[in-house]
């Protein structure tokens, strides 16, 4: 059997519990001789005194807060070109490398041995060449007197030209052989802090199979972080219905809130969003940059993100101690027609200083009770006191996200 809400229900419980302790109190008072006094609280259908605030559509900053992790903006693996003995490392671990600078030394022996064999190779194509050159020009003229055949002055021009191509073999080896050597000498490819080393000297290195160290550029640093596919369509929609209002070209300010849940002092911006969203976390990866020269950030840090610069029009903040819920979602009770409490179901969204953001369910000049509700049903009278002032909007407060 299915159970609708009744809000009547629901909130005339608390009422007659609380007219029952009330008339056991009046009753208490009577059998001393003391009789209750009566005032807007009073017992049998007495107004309910509360306090209210005036709801005033405003144009509020957004602010976005998502888990992230820090990534170096460039992080590489050091691999060698060449198979080879490693005999040196050439770095603190740890410490701080430039691009250009050597890490490790792969014994260049044999390839230095490889490089005066190609050397010599080019010479033997050279003089190979110029040897069928000159025979090709001395039998240049004996064709044009027909003394000798033309078979005989093709091979010659046939000597010549592959003698040419030997010679460029020659030389492209020898090339090769200059870069295996120059290549013993394992450098850094940007600047950065380089890792420990994964092999140690006397091991045998095959290659760029093995990988022996990584270089991160820490500054400026990447943060990573998933904007679930749910909040994303909402705010999609949102932003389609002109009711969130986005940072010029796209780009949100990303400020860092580190373990301890202090801010970073340095600010980024957004520079990616992926179109994809994950199958295994149900999110769309998205990245900011944030500088970091003093080394405060380090990879791999879990941090949380928050991004502002969106805003959001006509919405409502009113405080937090106003907004019930019930089974069939929020709901604030508001001062209507002859001074009686009518139930406004409202949608919410982001926190704001203390208050809540109300995005649906409220008109601008609508009185919403503040203090009183738990004494209230629907169509109970209530005594208006003193209305409170809404708060000035705060610079950029307002969260929404995990």
């Amino acid at each position: 059997m299915s159970h609708r809400f009744n809000p009547a229900n629901a909130f005339f419980r608390p009422t007659l519990l609380a007219l029952a302790v009330a008339l056991a109190v009046a009753l208490a008072l009577a059998a001393c001789g003391k009789a209750p006094e009566a005032g807007p609280g009073a017992l049998f259908g007495g107004p309910v005194p509360v306090s209210v605030i005036t709801a005033q559509a405003e144009t509020l900053p957004v602010t976005l807060e998502y888990t992230a992790q820090t990534l170096g903006s460039r992080e590489v693996e050091v691999r060698a070109r060449v198979t080879g003995i490693l005999i040196k490392r050439n770095y603190s671990e740890g410490g701080k490398v430039k691009a250009g600078q050597s890490l490790f030394s792969i014994d260049p022996a044999p390839f230095a041995n490889a490089l005066a064999r190609s050397e010599a190779d080019v010479a033997a194509a050279d003089a190979r060449h110029l040897q069928a050159a000159r025979d090709a020009a001395r039998l240049a003229p004996l064709i044009e007197a027909k003394a000798i055949s033309g078979k005989d002055f093709d091979d010659a021009v046939s000597n010549e030209a592959i003698a040419a191509a030997d010679l460029l073999a020659a030389k492209a080896r020898l090339q090769e052989a200059r870069l295996n050597l120059e290549w013993t000498r394992v450098e850094s490819p940007i600047s950065g802090v380089a890792s420990r080393s994964l092999k140690s000297e006397g091991s045998l290195i095959s290659g760029p199979d093995i990988l022996l160290t990584t270089v991160t550029q820490a500054d400026p640093m990447q943060v990573i972080f998933g904007i679930p596919d749910n909040e994303r369509l909402k705010l999609r929609q949102e932003a389609e219905a002109k009711r969130l209002q986005w940072p010029q070209n796209g780009r949100f300010k990303v400020t860092v809130k580190l373990a301890d849940g202090s801010e970073y002092a340095r600010t980024g911006f957004t520079d990616f969003a992926d179109l994809r969203v994950s199958p295994n976390t149900g999110t769309s990866e998205a990245r900011a940059e944030v500088p970091n020269t003093d080394g405060v950030l380090q990879p791999g840090q879990f941090v949380r993100v928050l991004l502002s610069g969106a805003t959001r029009a006509g919405a409502f903040r009113i405080p937090q101690r106003a907004v019930l819920e019930g089974p069939q979602g929020k709901f604030v009770f508001i001062v209507g027609k002859d001074n009686k409490a009518e139930i406004r179901p409202v949608e919410t969204g982001e926190w704001s200083a203390g208050d809540v953001v109300v995005i649906k369910g409220l008109t601008a000049g609508e009185r919403v009770i503040v203090d009183g509700v738990l004494k209230l049903g629907p169509g109970a009278p209530v005594a208006v006191g003193a209305p409170e002032k809404t708060p000035p909007a705060p610079a950029a407060t307002a969260k929404q996200g995990g």
